[in-house]
């Protein structure tokens, strides 16, 4: 199922279960105009084609007791494939890493790290990333507050262009 073979209702249905994962199929049925049996085949197919990956709760990291959030600029001094998976394969193991971003430009990866406290994520700053196999360089930046952090697609612009190429 290519991306351009969505059509309104597998979109609708994406939209929905992206703003609210838990819901039922009959509820979604009802949201997207249509009955649960066909609903859940959609869902189905959805999942299989690998447009929906996944469901999750949306935890607040501070509740738990996670109350720093740092970015970090990581620079390799490689950047041969094996060499670059071979960071990623890292970063999947490292557990304040919460993403791990590969970018073009100046810096190599960005990381979004979650820590206890500012002890703890030096400890993992020094005796880990920095010290990790082929990092040159790491730069950081402490979160001071999020303005927004919206997962997923804006399906409102989707549905605007596809009209507009209608």
């Amino acid at each position: 199922m290519a991306t351009n073979k969505l059509d309104e209702i597998d979109r609708k249905i994406l939209a929905e279960l992206q703003a609210d994962g838990r819901m039922t199929n009959v509820e979604l049925a009802k949201r997207v105009g249509i009955s649960a049996p066909p609903c859940l085949r959609r869902v189905r197919t959805l999942e299989e084609a690998g447009f929906i990956r996944g469901y999750h709760a949306d935890v607040n990291p501070r509740e738990l007791g996670f109350e720093v959030q740092v970015f970090a600029m990581v620079r390799l001094h490689s950047q041969a494939e094996s060499d670059l998976s071979a960071f990623e394969a890292r970063c999947r193991a490292w557990p304040l890493v919460r993403e791990c971003h590969m970018l073009n430009g100046e810096i190599d990866f960005i990381l979004k790290c979650v820590a206890p406290d500012l002890s703890t994520f030096q400890n993992f700053l020094t005796e880990g990333l920095t010290s990790a196999k082929n990092v040159a360089s790491v730069k950081t930046s402490l979160v001071i507050r999020c303005a927004k952090d919206d997962p997923g697609v804006p399906f409102d612009v989707m549905e605007a262009r596809l009209s507009k190429l209608a």
